[in-house]
C-alpha cells in the first residue's frame, strides 16, 4: 500500500506544474527589458533590481498561501576587479527555504539564474529578454515552490534564484560560501539553465528528452583520495553522478514521455553553469537543460540578418516543456526530501573472496524517523544505471552479498523510508560520499 501511495503522490507532483503560471512568470521576467548584472537596480520596472525585488515578493506570496512555510531572504555580496565586473557591484541572490520537519539542516536545492545578456557581455543597457536563458529556469523554480509547498517533508528544500552567472558564476560562489558558513548539509543542487527550447540549431525538434550534466570525480578530491579511487573505482560514481542517475530514474518512473540523457561531463563542452561553484565547494550538483540548443537564441542582440532572427525572445519558449522539466525537478526534490538521508561512511571489502561486504554508519533516528532500512545496489561496471538490489532492515549496518565477486561489479547503498522513498545511491569510499 505504501509503495502505491508513493507512486501516486509523485505522479501527481510530476504533472502539477501549471503551464499558465509558468507563461505568466516568463512574460513578467521578460518585461523587465534586461536583467543584466550591471543593469539598473533602482527602477521599479526595468533592470535586475526590479526583477529580484519582484521575485522575492513572489516567494513571499507563495509563503503566505502556505501559512508562512517559506523563509525568504537575500544572500548578497559585492564583486569587483573582475574582467566582467571591473567596478564593485552587489550580487544579490533570492532564496526561499522550506524547512524539513525532522532534518531541517539537510537540503536539496533547485536553482535558476536571474541575469540575462546580449552579444556583449558588458552591455547592461540594451534590451535583453533572456526568455529561455534563463527566465525559463527562474519560472521553473517559482512553480516548483508553488507545487511543493502544498506538502511537508522530513528534509528541507531550497529554492535559489542566483545572479551574476553570465559575468562569472558569482551568485553561485557567494551562495556556496554562505552555505558552508551556515553549516548547511546540501545533498543535491539541481541547476536549471535553459529548460524551454525544443528546436535545435541542428534542425531537431524534440520535446521528449532532456540532458543532465554531472561531474565524474569530485572537484575537491585529494591526492590520497585519488590514489584510493585508482584501485577501487569511482570515476563515474561521484555523488553528482549518482544524483544524475536518481533524476534519470525519477523521469522514467514519474514523468510521462520524457527520457533523460545523462551526459558524463561537468557541463557542455568547454562551457560552464551555476552548479559548478557548488561542486567546487564539495556539494553534489548537476545541470538540467534542454537537449537541442539554438545558438542564434543565446547571448545575441535582437536583430535579423540574412533572413535569420537572433535573440532570446519569449515567442521561442515552449511553455509545456518548461512545465515538464519543472515537474522532473519537483518529483526529484520531493522524493529526496521524503527519503532518509543518504547513508554515510559507506565502505566495501571482498578482495580475493567469493563475496562482497558493504557497511555504513547507522542514520540518526531523530533526524530520520521515516527510515525503514537500506538497499544494497550493484551493477555491471559498464552499465549506466543501478540494476540489482537487496533490502535490509534499519537495524542492519553491514551486509554480505554471497557469491557476488567484488571485481565484477560496482556497488552502493541507499536509504529507504517506510513509504518506499529512496535516497540517491552512495558509492563506497570518498569517491561517492554525500557527506556525513
Amino acid at each position: 500500500m505504501a509503495q502505491i501511495m508513493q507512486t501516486e503522490v509523485l505522479r501527481e507532483i510530476g504533472k502539477a506544474p501549471s503551464v499558465e503560471r509558468i507563461k505568466a512568470d516568463l512574460t513578467k521576467l521578460v518585461g523587465f527589458e534586461t536583467r543584466h548584472t550591471l543593469s539598473d537596480t533602482t527602477s521599479e520596472t526595468e533592470g535586475i533590481g526590479a526583477a529580484r525585488r519582484w521575485l522575492k515578493k513572489e516567494f513571499e506570496n507563495i509563503s503566505e498561501t502556505c501559512g508562512g512555510c517559506l523563509e525568504v531572504f537575500y544572500v548578497r555580496d559585492y564583486v569587483g576587479g573582475e574582467n566582467r565586473i571591473p567596478e564593485p557591484v552587489e550580487i544579490v541572490n533570492v532564496i526561499a527555504i522550506q524547512r524539513g520537519t525532522a532534518d531541517p539542516n539537510r537540503f536539496v536545492m533547485m536553482s535558476g539564474d536571474i541575469d540575462s545578456r546580449v552579444s556583449s557581455v558588458m552591455d547592461g543597457e540594451s534590451v535583453s529578454p533572456g526568455a529561455n536563458d534563463n527566465a525559463s529556469g527562474v519560472a521553473g523554480v517559482l512553480e516548483a515552490a508553488r507545487v511543493l509547498t502544498e506538502y511537508e517533508f522530513e528534509g528541507s528544500i531550497m529554492y535559489a534564484l542566483l545572479s551574476g552567472e553570465e559575468q562569472g558564476l558569482f551568485g553561485g560562489q557567494i551562495l556556496a560560501e554562505y552555505a558552508k558558513e551556515q553549516g548547511w548539509d546540501i545533498k543535491g543542487v539541481i541547476n536549471n539553465d535553459m529548460i524551454g527550447n525544443i528546436q535545435g540549431i541542428n534542425g531537431v525538434i524534440d520535446n521528449t528528452t532532456a540532458r543532465v550534466f554531472s561531474e565524474g570525480t569530485r572537484a575537491v578530491e585529494t591526492e590520497r583520495e585519488a590514489r584510493i579511487r585508482r584501485f577501487t573505482g569511482g570515476e563515474v560514481d561521484s555523488p553528482s553522478r549518482n544524483l544524475a542517475r536518481y533524476i534519470d530514474k525519477m523521469a522514467d518512473l514519474y514523468i510521462r514521455n520524457l527520457d533523460v540523457m545523462m551526459i558524463y561531463r561537468l557541463d557542455r563542452f568547454g562551457r560552464g553553469g551555476h552548479h559548478r561553484p557548488f561542486n567546487d565547494a564539495g556539494f553534489p550538483g548537476v545541470r538540467i537543460m534542454e537537449t537541442n540548443e539554438d545558438y542564434n537564441r543565446q547571448h545575441q542582440d535582437l536583430k535579423t540578418e540574412d533572413g535569420v532572427e537572433y535573440g532570446d525572445v519569449l515567442s521561442e519558449v515552449e511553455f509545456d516543456f518548461v512545465a515538464k522539466l519543472t515537474g522532473l525537478n519537483a518529483v526529484t526534490m520531493a522524493a529526496m526530501s521524503w527519503a532518509p538521508s543518504p547513508p554515510a561512511n559507506v565502505e566495501i571489502s571482498g578482495a580475493v573472496r567469493p563475496s562482497t561486504t558493504l557497511s555504513w554508519k547507522a542514520l540518526d533516528p531523530s533526524e530520520n524517523p521515516q527510515l525503514a532500512g537500506y538497499k544494497i545496489y550493484w551493477r555491471l561496471t559498464d552499465s549506466n544505471q543501478w540494476e540489482k538490489s537487496v533490502f535490509v532492515p534499519a537495524d542492519v549496518t553491514e551486509h554480505t552479498l554471497e557469491n557476488i565477486v567484488i571485481d565484477n561489479y560496482y556497488f552502493g547503498v541507499a536509504s529507504v523510508s517506510k513509504d518506499g522513498f529512496e535516497s540517491p545511491v552512495v558509492f563506497p569510499g570518498p569517491a561517492g560520499s554525500f557527506g556525513d
